[in-house]
């Protein structure tokens, strides 16, 4: 079983190292990571748009190689650009410094993206981020825990049809300290933001938004959020110090058109083609 590690906070990252050395006692890893810090990239290709390069520089190291662009890009080079590429049966990616939970923070989350990716490419992945119930951000020594459970989910999903069975990827958040309980759960869609200084164009952001505290940024105190979020969420579950679990399909999965819609489509294709705007 050999799994392509990524992340999205560098090569150098504790995150990275503790997942390192924890699936590498039940898989053969092959890291390809960003030579820099690249949070909230979401899925950034360094090719996308005219104004970037098509390049991006290789590097090798100790666990595999160092790439200078985005986790997306860790992701596409190391599913289609190194000799290991053909072996890979599962994407890791993480783990994250600080919990990628909402629907609004997993689609902006660097760490997310590369597994989203990797899924295009027609790879299942699995998220993982570490947080601290009571300080929010991990200390270096805790994502041992994270370490430790992304290496039993590794262990018992690979050939257990689950990436099968309409799951592409997983995004897995891990409290710093042993968990008690692990819930599979939902993300809420929930997010406000707001442009208090028009000339600058100031952001003030609520990244939580179902308690409206707004510039509560990265960071809130988590306590003040027991209570707050429904229960099964990945929210409510990062406050009450779980092990949060949410499978999902990407890409963008469709939805019916609503009648109205419908209409409009079949006014357009009656009108003369003169008249069409």
């Amino acid at each position: 079983m050999t799994v392509l590690l990524t992340n999205d906070d560098g090569i150098d990252s504790p995150g990275l190292q503790a997942l390192y050395e924890g699936l590498s006692t039940v898989a053969d890893v092959t890291v390809v990571a960003p030579k820099t810090d690249q949070s909230g990239v979401g899925r950034a290709r360094s090719d996308m748009g005219e104004q970037h390069s098509n390049d991006v520089a290789i590097t090798d190291h100790e666990w595999g190689y160092v790439v200078d662009g985005t986790p997306a890009d860790c992701a596409a080079i190391g599913l289609r650009g190194i000799p290991e590429a053909d072996e890979i049966e599962l994407v890791v990616s993480g783990c994250n410094h600080g919990p990628n939970v909402g629907s609004y923070l997993m689609g902006h989350s660097g760490t997310i993206g590369a597994v989203v990716e990797s899924v295009f490419l027609g790879t299942p992945g699995i998220a993982v981020s570490a947080y601290d119930p009571e300080a929010y951000y991990p200390a270096d020594d805790g994502f041992n825990s994270a370490g430790r459970v992304t290496c039993r989910l590794v262990d018992e999903l690979l050939g257990s049809g689950v990436f099968e069975d309409g799951v592409d990827l997983l995004n897995v958040n891990v409290p710093a300290m042993r968990p008690d309980r692990m819930r599979l759960t939902t993300p809420l869609a929930d997010y406000e933001t707001a442009v208090p200084d028009t000339a600058s164009g100031t952001f003030d952001s609520s990244y939580w938004a179902a308690k409206p505290v707004g510039g509560d940024g990265w960071e809130p105190e988590l306590p003040d959020y027991r209570g707050v979020y429904p229960e099964g969420t990945d929210r409510a579950s990062v406050v009450a110090g779980e092990v949060s679990i949410t499978p999902f399909e990407a890409p963008q999965t469709t939805v019916e058109a609503p009648p109205y819609l419908l209409s409009v489509v079949e006014r357009y294709n009656a009108e003369p083609s003169k008249t069409r705007i």
